[in-house]
């Protein structure tokens, strides 16, 4: 049963036998979520190219002005018939301003709060030898405040640093990592 309805969310009540029902937040407006793990290939060793976000949500409940994230997006919010290829392709070019030579699909179906959204993302990781930008990367509305690559020995150390800072670190990001090897 539908409780509430924006243009981009909705909250949906779950019925369940013989117990309350269980609330939720839908996304209407996109199919999936791809998360990028970009990897750009240096004479000197492997890197990550990760971004500093401002989360509203985050913002607004006094968790963290700053948040840690790989290139995501939407898949389908803006044309319906855009696939999980599509999506991954055009968001690494539009965050990043980068081209990948390769991308392999990592995993699919990752939720991030199965409790809380039935919101699943594709994990995909983007081989780039070509660290020159393509493309002036976007900033999202002001979302996206800093990009930067940190070699993957290094990056540990990096989140560890962020977290003290008192920045938030995504789920997808985390999970995307898993995926260096």
């Amino acid at each position: 049963m539908i409780l509430y309805k924006t243009k981009y969310l909705t909250l949906v009540a779950a019925k369940r036998e013989n117990k309350p029902d269980w609330v939720y937040a839908r996304r209407d407006n996109a199919k999936n979520v791809v998360v990028i793990l970009p990897v750009i290939q240096k004479e000197d060793g492997n890197y990550v190219l990760f971004l500093t976000t401002k989360r509203p949500p985050l913002i607004e409940e006094k968790i963290s002005e700053f948040s840690i994230e790989l290139p995501a997006g939407l898949v389908g919010d803006e044309i319906q018939s855009e696939t999980t290829e599509d999506a991954y392709k055009k968001e690494l070019l539009e965050e990043t301003g980068l081209v990948a030579d390769k991308f392999e699909v990592c995993i699919r179906k990752v939720s991030s709060s199965g409790g809380l959204t039935s919101e699943t993302s594709t994990i995909v990781k983007a081989l780039i030898s070509n660290p020159a930008l393509a493309k002036t990367p976007i900033d999202d509305g002001g979302v996206i405040v800093k990009r930067e690559a940190v070699k993957i020995e290094n990056i540990k150390t990096f989140l560890a640093q962020k977290e003290e800072q008192g920045y938030t670190i995504s789920a997808q990001t985390l999970a995307a990592l898993y995926y260096l090897t």
